[in-house]
């Protein structure tokens, strides 16, 4: 296996054929297959299946590719170092469910280590894109939550990424809305205050199951419930529709404003928020410090 064969492979990756690979890499077609061809046989997997509208990635080809990735970032890191002799940032990219307090340590960490150095990336995500993101490198960490719920079912899809989940901290569950919502004035919210108020939920794609829900109780038979895409649409709504969503009780009002409020809800569910990142793969400088502002939040769980 050489570096050649793994450039080529992502490359094809990239552009999703075999043709346009080809013709970036100013190579034949048939001499670009060969090489992989080539490649696939050594390493015992098929990276791609062939059809006349282009080619598809196989779920191994996924896994492989996204360690391809990794070894071609560290090459040309070595070679910009060390051969070319040019200056280069240090990444650092972490993915993320809509968590304002994520992004809020984020900016914390940025801001001390600057951006001269750095090049850092941020990306609020669907839960199977945080995980995917991890899994194929793209991100060295991903901010999710688990719960007695959804535990079994992440867990497994973790372990099948080569993947693992480190606790940082155990939040109750509250109701987040605005605050000119009548619900805001009220010390503990119960189910049934919520009934005649739209629910408000993240959409996660073709991915809709229950499991990857980013709001827990998302079995609950909400009377009304409205899926949204991004963050600030949500709080949109809280405001336009008195519109509410389930959350950890974490309020970040540099971010989102003083408009709006968290209620304890009445019931003794618990949420574990943590983080994800590839098994036997230390943390980098970066994404220490960035788990170590994220538990600075341990204290502000309401």
């Amino acid at each position: 296996m050489t570096l050649q064969q793994l450039r080529y492979a992502v490359t094809i990756a990239d552009c999703k054929s075999m043709n346009k690979a080809a013709t970036e890499l100013f190579v034949t077609q048939p001499s670009l297959s060969n090489t992989i061809k080539d490649l696939e046989n050594e390493i015992h997997i098929e990276l791609f299946v062939r059809s006349n509208r282009g080619i598809v990635i196989t779920p191994e080809g996924e896994e492989f590719l996204g360690y391809a990735r990794q070894m071609l970032d560290h090459y040309r890191l070595i070679e910009e170092r060390y051969v070319e002799h040019t200056a280069f940032k240090k990444k650092f990219s972490v993915s993320m469910q809509h968590y304002t307090f994520a992004v809020e340590a984020f900016i914390q960490m940025a801001k001390k280590f600057g951006m001269e150095e750095y090049e850092f990336a941020v990306h609020e995500a669907k839960t199977s894109e945080v995980i995917e993101n991890v899994h194929l490198n793209r991100s060295e960490v991903g901010i999710i939550y688990k719960n007695e719920f959804n535990s079994k079912f992440i867990d497994k899809i973790l372990r099948e990424n080569e993947l693992e989940f480190i606790p940082l901290f155990d939040c109750k569950i509250y109701v987040y809305l605005s605050k000119n919502n009548p619900l805001a004035k009220k010390n503990l919210i119960d189910f049934e205050d919520l009934q005649q108020y739209p629910c408000l939920s993240f959409e996660q794609g073709d991915n809709n199951s229950f499991y990857f829900a980013e709001e827990v109780l998302s079995t609950y038979d909400y009377r009304q419930i409205i899926k949204a895409d991004d963050r600030a649409t949500l709080l949109n709504l809280m405001v336009g529709l008195n519109g509410y969503t389930l959350c950890s009780g974490i309020i970040c009002e540099e971010l989102n404003g003083d408009e709006y409020a968290a209620v304890p809800l009445n019931t003794e569910e618990i949420m574990t928020i943590g983080y994800i990142k590839q098994k036997r793969m230390p943390l980098s400088v970066l994404g220490e410090k960035y788990i170590e502002e994220l538990r600075k939040y341990k204290e502000k769980v309401l």
